[in-house]
């Protein structure tokens, strides 16, 4: 009885074991589109959302591009860009323009981070900075959501550390243009295991740095399942760790 008393006595002097830690800093959320519109987006700011609280990190989640101001993004310490489109006919779709370029780019470059969700990469195709950002331009997917077999190439970059070297996943399967082999590849697609013709392993997430910035990009989160599942879930939150340089 004595031990448990001391035991009681030392947790309510140590506070709550989950609790978040203060002043940790904030993310920002931004899911606005112009272009296809993913149904998994709600799926994805609520995983997203959960991971950050994990992570003593509040979030501010929006739809609004006025966001982007320097003023606004100040507070942030990362940029979750998930699946954000824009229509690539149209330059007008394109809502990073003006003041709000360059908000995001002085936020990258004075060191916050980026994490970029799937169709981030079909975004914004009349600003080639942005494309710079991402790492490349989506071009291209196969039909439908078939199951691809993805490998993690690079097993002891902090961003996937101890992620399963190989997996099976049911996702949308981007093709890119202008990627730059600058980036760090961390996981690739076998392109035949979805019935394409090319031998080549196609990079599907990769890791770059622009200035004092931290960018993670992954291809995959097509489907609303994909935020439900533990591999896909752990690959990015390692990545939001990594941009957060806490990795």
């Amino acid at each position: 009885m004595r031990r448990l008393i001391w035991f009681l006595i030392l947790c309510l002097i140590a506070g709550p074991a989950v609790a978040a830690p203060s002043g940790a800093g904030a993310i920002l959320v931004y899911s606005g589109t112009t272009g296809f519109r993913h149904d998994s987006i709600p799926a994805g700011i609520k995983a997203v959302s959960a991971m950050a609280a994990r992570r003593g990190l509040s979030v501010v989640s929006s739809e609004d591009p006025a966001v982007f101001s320097s003023s606004s993004l100040g507070r942030f310490k990362a940029i979750v860009l998930l699946s954000c489109t824009t229509d690539p006919k149209n330059p007008a779709s394109e809502w990073l323009v003006g003041d709000r370029r360059t908000a995001l780019q002085q936020f990258v470059r004075s060191g916050g981070g980026i994490v970029a969700i799937h169709a981030a990469a079909d975004s914004h195709y009349h600003w080639p900075w942005y494309a710079r950002l991402i790492g490349g331009r989506f071009t291209r997917h196969p039909a439908g959501t078939p199951k691809g077999h993805v490998t993690v190439v690079a097993p002891t970059d902090p961003a996937v550390q101890g992620l399963p070297r190989s997996v099976e996943r049911t996702d949308e399967w981007y093709y890119f243009e202008d990627y730059d082999p600058v980036s760090k590849v961390l996981v690739t697609l076998d392109p035949s295991s979805i019935g394409e013709q090319d031998t080549n392993p196609n990079p599907v997430a990769w890791t770059r740095q622009i200035n004092e910035g931290r960018v993670f990009y992954t291809a995959m989160g097509h489907t609303t399942e994909s935020y439900s599942e533990p591999f896909f879930l752990r690959h990015v939150g390692q990545g939001l760790d990594w941009v957060l340089k806490r990795r």
